[in-house]
């Protein structure tokens, strides 16, 4: 019994992270009385998929790839992350206008769009004045900490 009190439980860590990989989350802690246990893994897969993103848009309307080369390191330079889990809106409600669109110039602190998470609707302002030159997200789409949503130029 006191050897599980000092000792690491390691099927309790192999079991913690089963459920990180079973649920994508990135994080999870687990408190008692006698220990603490914190299990994190990096979104590397944030980044990968980010590319993947960039050239739909660019790719579509210009058959020409050497315009769509640019256009993914210019993403992970000039995205907009999210700063949380959660499901992204483009608009205040259902069948209202839209926060932004493509080509419009956006200044510092201007709703982006809104993610709500844990039923609260929390607001995503621009970090920095300039032009809206791709919106990664679509409405009503499941999003990650860390994964690009606004391209602001």
């Amino acid at each position: 019994m006191t050897s599980k009190k000092t000792g690491v439980d390691q099927q309790l860590i192999r079991d913690l992270a089963g459920i990180l990989n079973d649920t994508n989350l990135t994080e999870i802690e687990v408190e008692n009385e006698d220990f603490k246990v914190r299990i994190s893994r990096q979104q590397q897969t944030v980044h990968a998929v980010a590319p993947a993103y960039a050239p739909a848009p660019a790719a579509a309307p210009a058959p020409a790839s050497a315009p769509a080369a640019p256009a993914a390191p210019d993403l992970s330079k000039n995205a907009v992350p999210s700063p949380m889990v959660g499901t992204a809106y483009l608009a205040p409600a259902p069948g209202a206008k839209a926060f932004i669109e493509v080509g419009q110039k956006v200044s510092e602190g201007q709703t982006l769009l809104i993610i709500e998470a844990m039923k609260t609707m929390n607001q995503i302002p621009a970090p920095r004045a300039g032009t809206v030159t791709a919106i990664i997200v679509e409405d009503a789409q499941p999003v990650e900490f860390g994964q690009p949503l606004v391209v602001i130029e």
